[in-house]
């Protein structure tokens, strides 16, 4: 069966044996030779690369257990900031904003550089692949400032769906919020799916140009308490909540 791939970076698995303590590096790979490493059911290959948490790595048939502490945060991501640990060319990224927190974090998902709101990041690749797989449906609502004004009917298309160069797209909901002064118009759009600039190609899609993007809230969490660039860790009862929406076991609460 094959998997999506998460946001957790997949790192060589001699690597992985090696930083849990189980043997060196190189001896990790004679182990991989020998057959004695499996992940996800299948045997590994020199090459082989997986993701703590997210992957099943067995080694002998004991299974590696991801030990660090399990940090999830909420972020208001500004516009101006790329949903990345790093750029090439040195533009700002998320992870700058969240300070004080030993453990690397990863985006969950993706917002574009101009789209600003709620932003999860974490170092649970459990989470990070639930939230993340469309067969879990996690629904996303944006708040979309378009140009000029949308019909009833062009608003209705989104929820029947539009057709974009990867495939159908459809909003579970769409409603008008308000029109401003200059004649243009805020929507609410609610999507499960995290395609690529997916709200801004529908959008594109019916006649509508989006001006403004903001995600107001991801499952079950939103950013109105905190100013752009604030960030809050995620309490128990917030990941609780995300566990119960995607109908998974939070192994890492065992």
């Amino acid at each position: 069966m094959s998997r999506r791939k998460s946001t957790i970076p997949r790192e060589r698995v001699q690597k992985i044996i090696a930083q849990a303590g189980i043997t060196s590096r190189r001896k990790a790979e004679d182990m991989i030779r020998a057959g004695r490493v499996v992940i996800n059911g299948e045997v590994a290959v020199l090459g082989s690369k997986a993701a703590l948490g997210v992957d099943e790595i067995m080694v002998d048939g004991q299974a590696i257990v991801n030990t660090e502490r399990k940090v999830s945060v909420r972020l208001h991501k500004p516009r101006g900031y790329i949903t990345a640990v790093s750029d090439d060319v040195g533009r700002p990224v998320v992870v700058d904003l969240i300070k004080g927190i030993p453990e690397r974090l990863f985006p969950v998902g993706r917002l574009d550089y101009d789209t600003e709101g709620v932003l999860l990041l974490t170092n649970d690749g459990q989470l990070a692949h639930a939230l993340t797989h469309p067969k879990f449906e996690i629904p996303r609502t944006y708040h979309v400032k378009v140009r000029r004004t949308p019909t009833a009917a062009a608003l209705r298309q989104l929820e029947e769906g539009v057709r974009l160069e990867d495939g159908m797209a459809k909003a579970v909901s769409v409603q008008k919020l308000h029109s401003t002064q200059a004649g243009n118009s805020w929507i609410e759009i609610v999507l499960t799916e995290g395609r690529n600039r997916e709200v801004r190609r529908m959008c594109d899609a019916i006649g509508h140009r989006v001006m403004r993007l903001k995600r107001v809230r991801f499952g079950t969490i939103h950013v109105e308490d905190l100013l752009p660039g604030d960030y809050q860790v995620l309490s128990k009862k917030d990941i609780k909540e995300l566990y119960a929406l995607t109908g998974i076991h939070n192994h890492n609460a065992d």
